[in-house]
């Protein structure tokens, strides 16, 4: 067995531990009690948030960064794109179709857990090493629970650094571009398409410097700009495929919850590989828990910690029960999953959209990818650097962004299996400090949202 074999193993066998039982009902399970505990008030005050993302309350000389608006923007940029293209695809493909309906139930209880998280990033916001105001878990856990709980806030910064990589967006990126444009057009050789897939990661990592030095800001009026209009392109995509298969659409969903509890659509049929996948899948979609999605949440202009939560909790319900259900029907009513031998991630998601679209398929889907791998690719980079300048401070922050450019190229010639597995075992780890932190910190929130709610008519 050579190296890369070797290494690849051990990262499969990490990350089965990683997303064992344990992280299951943590995410899950903790989910639940912060739904309970709150009584169900983030799912009485979805109105709310409209009117936040209106700018009915901006203020601008309010603390913080950037507007509630961009803030989510940021965040959905983060999770939306190659999560619910290509995760969705990956997730049928390792777990089946009844993955999906896990992937809806850590939607539907990380609701409650992104109002937590994202009040608590504001709540709990400190100053980094250059004395800016910052949000995240990290900082949640340093202002809020005091110098005892510093270690989790350094797992939380540690995993970040590894977790919020820029490699399976580039990786899968490339695949797309090249799978659906280069290949058809004679561009490069199908036995050969690495100087292909090396040019295109130095343009993307090109680009991506041309954003990264405005920061935030830069990266906030981007983000919100691209993420509603490609939301809307691809949604019109999908319901076009959708419609075409109108007839087959009940049986879909029938498979979906019969699987979900039988597993033996699923690869191996093992129940358990079903909820693990679609939990795992589903973290990964929406973030919801990891705590990556706080240090976007943590930059809002605002002094009222609940008016970010309010929003930032409307990720889950169009990230994974909108965008994720959409490209799972297309995947599953053109019936790519049960003939793609071979074929995963991003190409079995365009393989989909070829059956309605012929050749136009993968080049329609490649129009909304490109620009929404690119945001979450400028996006990480942002999380990144606040988890690097909290273990390391400010200083040293231009090494960071060379190694993260650099990656961007490695990650378009890198394995798939590497990536994901790399990613998704990090993004386990970052959960931990994020949820232990949220559930003792919890009471605070609810004492928070109790006396908002009961000063703000209509809210």
């Amino acid at each position: 067995m050579s190296f890369l074999q070797s290494f690849e193993s051990a990262l499969e066998t990490f990350v089965a531990y990683a997303w064992g039982t344990p992280l299951l009902v943590l995410l899950v399970g903790g989910g639940l009690f912060l739904l309970i505990s709150s009584r169900a008030r983030p799912y009485r005050h979805l109105g709310h948030s409209v009117d936040l993302l209106r700018g009915k309350y901006d203020d601008p000389n309010d603390p913080g960064q950037v507007p509630h608006r961009q803030a989510l923007s940021t965040a959905l940029s983060g999770t939306l794109g190659l999560g619910n293209i290509a995760g969705v695809a990956l997730a049928i493909s390792t777990g089946g179709p009844g993955a999906i309906f896990w992937m809806w139930v850590t939607a539907l209880v990380g609701v409650a857990t992104k109002f937590f998280t994202a009040t608590l990033a504001v709540m709990y916001r400190g100053r980094d090493g250059s004395g800016e105001l910052q949000g995240g878990p990290m900082y949640v856990i340093r202002e809020g629970m005091g110098k005892k709980w510093l270690p989790l806030a350094y797992l939380f910064a540690l995993a970040g650094l590894c977790g919020l990589l820029p490699v399976f967006q580039s990786n899968q990126t490339v695949q797309l571009l090249r799978e659906s444009f280069a290949l058809p057009l004679g561009w490069v050789a199908a036995e050969n398409p690495f100087v292909f897939d090396l040019s295109l990661g130095v343009a993307l990592a090109v680009a991506a410097m041309v954003v990264i030095v405005g920061r935030i800001q830069r990266i906030g009026r981007f983000a919100v700009r691209v993420v509603p209009a490609m939301v809307v392109f691809y949604m019109a995509l999908t319901l076009i495929v959708i419609g075409y298969f109108w007839r087959e659409v009940p049986a879909a969903f029938a498979l979906i919850f019969t699987d979900a509890f039988s597993g033996q659509a699923a690869a191996g049929g093992v129940l358990g590989t079903v909820v693990a996948t679609g939990i795992s899948r589903g973290a990964f979609s929406n973030e919801a828990g990891i705590g990556s999605e706080s240090l976007a949440h943590g930059a809002a202009k605002t002094t009222e910690p609940v008016r970010e939560g309010v929003v930032a909790m409307l990720g889950p319900i169009v990230d994974t029960l909108v965008v994720c259900t959409c490209t799972a029907l297309v995947i599953l009513l053109t019936g790519v999953w049960q003939h793609g031998e071979g074929v995963e991630g991003v190409s079995l998601t365009a393989s989909a959209f070829s059956q309605v679209f012929g050749g136009w398929g993968p080049l329609l889907l490649l129009v909304m990818v490109v620009p929404l791998a690119f945001s979450t690719i400028v996006t990480y980079w942002y999380y990144g650097v606040k988890c690097f300048n909290f273990l390391f401070g400010p200083r040293w922050q231009s090494v960071y962004t060379g190694i993260y450019v650099v990656l961007i190229v490695l990650g378009a010639v890198a394995s798939l299996s590497i990536v994901n597995n790399i990613i998704i075992g990090m993004y386990a780890v970052m959960a931990i400090p994020t949820m232990i932190s949220t559930l003792l910190l919890s009471g605070k929130v609810n004492q928070a949202a109790h006396d908002y709610f009961s000063k703000t008519p209509g809210a």
